[in-house]
C-alpha cells in the first residue's frame, strides 16, 4: 500500500515536470507578443503625436482663413457705405448692410466713443458683448472675433469693425454671423488618434470655454493651445494616451520581444524532442491495472453525511466600475462614460453598507444644477435604500446646504451629487458618513466593496423630499448682519449657488446685483471656477460699470468663494483668510487657525499678531475638516477658496456663508473704510497663480518622492507634509502633487520681484536635477 502511494506521488511529480516546458514556453511566447505590441506603440507614439499636432495646425489655419474671409466680406460692405448717411441714421445703415449680407444674424451700430456701452446696464446689454466692444476700442491691430451665447446652447460668431479711420472711427459696428461655417471647418479636420478642442479665451487651453471637440475621449489635453489668428479662439490638441509600461526605448522593447518569442518557441520545440518531456509518448514504469483489478479493489463509496439543504448564493454580476473615478476627496467622472446610473446605484449600496456597519440609518442627498444631476441622484438614492438606508432628498441645492441639512436633521451623513467646478460633462459625489468627510483610503474602500460585491441588499429604505433652503437662509440671516448697506455684484457662473446666494446676501442687508445667477448646467457664460482669474473678468467689468462696492463669485456647487474690488483687484483667498482670522480671534483668542501649504507666508505672522495659533496643513477640503476635528480649530481656509468656520457655524466649507461673513466684516467697519482700504491692511507680495505641469497617471507622485529625497534648499525652512515647500525670510516656493489629476502644482510668493526670481531659479535648478527634460511653466 505504501509503495502504491509513493508511486502515485512520483507519477504526479513527473506530470508536473513534463508540464513545466509547456507552461514556460507559452508564458514566454505571450510575453514576447506583449513586448512586440509595446515596441509598436513606442515606435508609433512620436508619429501619433506629430499627426495630432499637424491636425491642430491645420485646424487653426483653416479657422483663421474662414475668419479672414468673413471679416473681409463684412469690411468691404461697410467701406461701401456713405459715411455721412450712415452716421446720420444708424438704423438705416444697419438695414442696408443686412440686405447686402443676408447671412448676418444682427448688425448693430455704436458711437465711436462707445459712451452708450460704458453707461449701459450690462445685465440686459450682455457682459460678453460689452467686453468685446470695449476691447475693440483699445486693440492695437485688428479687433478679435469671438463667439457670443444665443441661448439654448447656440452660439454666434461676432466681429466688431470700425467705420472710418481705425484710430478715430466715426462708429463701431458689431456683426453677428452663424457659427456653423466655423464648426464645419473645425469638424472637417481629422484629429488622428487624438482629439481636437476648440476653446474660447486665451491660448492656455485650461479653464476657458470649450466650444467644440472631436476625436478620442481618452486623449489627454495639452496645457497650451494653438491660437487662431484674428480671434480669441484656440485649438487645443489632446494627445493619444498609449498604454506603455516598458521603458520608452523601442530597441529595448524589440530585444525583449525577440527574447520572449525565441525562448518560448525553443522550449515548445524542445518539449517534443527530449525523452521524457513529450506527454503523448510518455509511458509509466509500472503495469496499468486491468478492469477486473479495479472492480475487485475499489472500496465501497462512503455514505455522505446528511446535511440540511442550503440555497446557493446568487452569483455576483459583472463589475464594470472604473476605479479611476474614486479620487482623493470625492468620486468624480464623465457622465455616460465612467459615471453612469448603474455606477451611482452601486455607489449608493456601498455607502449604505458602510453606514449599516456604523449603525447609521439615515442620510441626506442633494444635487447641483448639472443636467445629469436628477438621474444620478435618483440612482444613488435607490442604491442607498437597497442597502436599507432612509433617504432625505433636499433637491437641487449647493453642496453646503447638503452639509447643513445633515446637521439640521441630525443624520450626520450626506451626499452632494456635484461636479463642482469641472466641465458640464462631469459629475460626482462628495460624501459625509457619521460626520466625517470621506477621503483617500475611505474613498478607495467604497470601490473595494463594489469590486468584491460586498454590498447590502434587499433593504427597504424610505424616501422623503424636504425643502431645507428657507431654513438655511433663515439660519444665516438671523445671525449675520451687515452694519451698512453695501452694493454687491454676485456672480454664480450659472451654477446652483444662483438659487440661494442672492437670497442670503440680500437677507443680511446688502443690495444685490445678480450676474449669471440663472441655473444652467451647460454654463453658457463662463466656467464656474473663481480660482481662475479669467473667469472673473465679467465680474470685474460689472463691478466697475455699476459702481458696486464689491464683487463676489462662487464655484459650481457653492463651497468656494472669490472676491474682487471696485478697482478690479482680485483678492486672493489667503488674504481674505487674514480678515476672517482677525475677526474670529477677536472673540476666540488663542484659537487654532488652519491654512493649506499653498497660502502666503505672511499669513502665519498675521495670525500670531492677532493672538492665534497658526497651523499649516495639507491641501484638500476633507483633509482640512479632519484636521479641524482633531485640533478643535475655530477657522480654516485654503488657497482654492474653501473657508471653514466652526465659530458661529458648523465647521464645513461654505462659500455662501463665507461671503456673508466677509460682508459683515467690511460693512461693520467702525471707521467706514472702503473694502479697498480694509484689504490694504492685509500684506501681499509678488506671487504667481497656480502653475501646473502635466504628467502621466501616477508619475507625479513618483517625481515628488525623488524630488523630496534629492532637493536641497540651503537655509530655507522645509515643509514636506504635502509636496515640498521651502520658506525663506523674503518668500517661498512650493511643488506638490495634485490629488485629483496627474499634475504637479507649483506656486511662488515673495516680497519683491527680485526675491521671486531668485526663488524660482532655485526651484528650476532642483526640478531639472531630477528631470532635465521637464518643461517648466515659469
Amino acid at each position: 500500500m505504501a509503495m502504491d502511494i509513493a508511486m502515485e506521488w512520483r507519477e504526479r511529480a513527473s506530470d508536473w515536470r513534463r508540464l513545466l516546458p509547456l507552461a514556460g514556453g507559452t508564458l514566454l511566447v505571450v510575453s514576447g507578443l506583449f513586448c512586440a505590441w509595446q515596441t509598436w506603440l513606442i515606435a508609433d507614439e512620436g508619429a501619433a503625436i506629430e499627426r495630432v499636432h499637424r491636425a491642430q495646425d491645420q485646424a487653426a489655419q483653416s479657422l483663421a482663413e474662414e475668419l479672414t474671409r468673413e471679416r473681409h466680406a463684412l469690411q468691404q460692405q461697410l467701406d461701401a457705405l456713405d459715411p455721412a448717411a450712415a452716421q446720420a441714421d444708424h438704423a438705416y445703415a444697419a438695414t442696408v448692410l443686412r440686405g447686402k449680407l443676408p447671412q448676418t444674424r444682427a448688425v448693430e451700430f455704436y458711437s465711436g466713443s462707445l459712451d452708450e456701452v460704458l453707461h449701459a446696464n450690462y445685465r440686459d446689454f450682455g457682459y460678453a458683448r460689452a467686453a468685446q466692444l470695449m476691447a475693440a476700442q483699445t486693440a492695437d491691430g485688428d479687433t478679435l472675433a469671438q463667439t457670443l451665447p444665443k441661448g439654448a446652447g447656440e452660439r454666434s460668431l461676432s466681429f466688431v469693425l470700425p467705420m472710418g479711420a481705425r484710430q478715430r472711427p466715426s462708429a463701431w459696428v458689431l456683426f453677428e454671423l452663424p457659427f456653423a461655417p466655423l464648426e464645419e471647418r473645425f469638424n472637417a479636420v481629422p484629429p488622428g488618434s487624438g482629439r481636437l478642442e476648440l476653446r474660447q479665451g486665451d491660448d492656455r487651453g485650461r479653464g476657458d470655454l470649450q466650444l467644440l471637440a472631436h476625436g478620442s475621449a481618452s486623449a489627454q489635453s495639452e496645457a497650451t493651445g494653438k491660437p487662431v489668428a484674428g480671434s480669441n479662439l484656440s485649438v487645443v490638441a489632446a494627445l493619444p494616451a498609449a498604454y506603455i509600461v516598458l521603458p520608452k526605448s523601442w530597441p529595448l522593447a524589440a530585444l525583449l520581444a525577440l527574447l520572449g518569442l525565441g525562448g518560448g518557441i525553443y522550449l515548445l520545440w524542445l518539449r517534443g524532442r527530449v525523452p521524457g518531456l513529450n506527454l503523448g509518448k510518455h509511458k509509466t514504469s509500472y503495469e496499468e491495472p486491468i478492469l477486473s483489478d479495479l472492480i475487485d479493489n475499489t472500496p465501497e463509496p462512503a455514505k455522505p453525511e446528511a446535511r440540511p439543504a442550503k440555497p446557493a448564493a446568487p452569483a455576483p454580476g459583472p463589475v464594470t466600475v472604473d476605479p479611476t473615478i474614486f479620487r482623493a476627496y470625492d468620486v468624480r467622472g464623465i457622465v455616460g462614460k465612467s459615471l453612469t446610473v448603474d455606477v451611482a446605484r452601486l455607489l449608493g449600496q456601498s455607502i449604505g453598507t458602510v453606514m449599516r456597519e456604523k449603525g447609521l440609518r439615515e442620510i441626506v442627498v442633494g444635487r447641483d444644477g448639472r443636467l445629469s444631476g436628477p438621474e444620478l441622484a435618483g440612482a444613488l438614492s435607490d442604491g442607498l435604500r437597497e442597502a436599507g438606508i432612509d433617504v432625505i432628498d433636499v433637491g437641487a441645492v449647493p453642496t453646503p446646504v447638503v452639509y447643513y441639512a445633515a446637521y439640521r436633521f441630525n443624520t450626520g451623513s450626506g451626499v452632494a451629487v456635484t461636479g463642482s467646478h469641472n466641465p458640464p460633462d462631469y459629475n460626482g459625489f462628495k460624501i459625509v458618513v457619521g460626520g466625517e468627510t470621506l477621503s483617500e483610503g475611505a474613498i478607495q474602500d467604497l470601490y473595494r466593496r463594489i469590486a468584491a460585491n460586498e454590498l447590502e441588499r434587499g433593504g427597504k429604505g424610505s424616501l422623503r423630499h424636504i425643502d431645507v433652503v428657507p431654513d438655511y437662509v433663515e439660519r444665516i440671516t438671523s445671525d449675520v448682519q451687515a452694519g451698512r448697506r453695501m452694493k454687491v455684484v454676485v456672480d454664480c457662473g450659472n451654477g446652483i449657488p444662483g438659487a440661494v446666494a442672492p437670497q442670503v446676501l440680500e437677507g443680511i442687508g446688502c443690495e444685490i446685483i445678480p450676474l449669471y445667477c440663472d441655473v444652467d448646467g451647460t454654463f453658457p457664460n463662463h466656467h464656474p471656477d473663481p480660482s481662475d482669474p479669467h473667469n472673473l473678468e465679467d465680474l470685474i467689468l460689472a463691478v466697475k460699470s455699476t459702481g458696486a462696492d464689491l464683487g463676489v463669485a462662487f464655484d459650481g456647487d457653492g463651497d468656494r468663494l472669490g472676491v474682487v474690488t471696485r478697482t478690479g483687484e482680485i483678492i486672493f483667498p489667503d488674504r481674505t483668510l487674514m480678515l476672517f482670522a482677525r475677526d474670529v480671534l477677536s472673540r476666540q483668542p488663542g484659537a487654532t487657525i488652519i491654512y493649506d501649504v499653498k497660502c502666503t507666508g505672511h499669513l502665519k505672522g498675521q495670525i500670531l499678531d492677532a493672538g492665534g495659533s497658526p497651523l499649516m496643513w495639507r491641501t484638500g477640503h476633507s483633509l482640512i475638516k479632519s484636521k479641524m476635528r482633531e485640533t478643535g480649530a475655530e477657522l480654516a481656509g485654503e488657497m482654492s477658496g474653501h473657508f471653514f468656520f466652526k465659530e458661529r457655524w458648523y465647521g464645513f466649507d461654505d462659500g455662501i456663508y463665507a461671503g456673508a461673513r466677509l460682508l459683515e466684516i467690511l460693512a461693520g467697519d467702525l471707521e467706514e473704510r472702503t473694502p479697498e482700504d480694509i484689504f490694504a491692511t492685509c500684506p501681499k507680495g509678488v506671487s504667481t497663480p497656480e502653475l501646473k505641469i502635466e504628467m502621466q497617471e501616477g508619475e507625479h507622485y513618483k517625481f515628488i518622492e525623488k524630488f523630496r529625497q534629492s532637493a536641497t534648499f540651503g537655509d530655507a525652512a522645509l515643509t514636506t507634509i504635502d509636496g515640498v515647500r521651502a520658506d525663506w525670510p523674503d518668500g517661498w516656493g512650493l511643488v506638490r502633487p495634485s490629488n485629483t489629476t496627474p499634475i504637479l502644482v507649483l506656486r511662488f510668493d515673495a516680497d519683491n520681484d527680485a526675491a521671486l526670481k531668485r526663488i524660482q531659479q532655485v526651484f528650476r535648478e532642483q526640478l531639472h536635477a531630477v528631470d532635465p527634460a521637464l518643461k517648466l511653466p515659469f
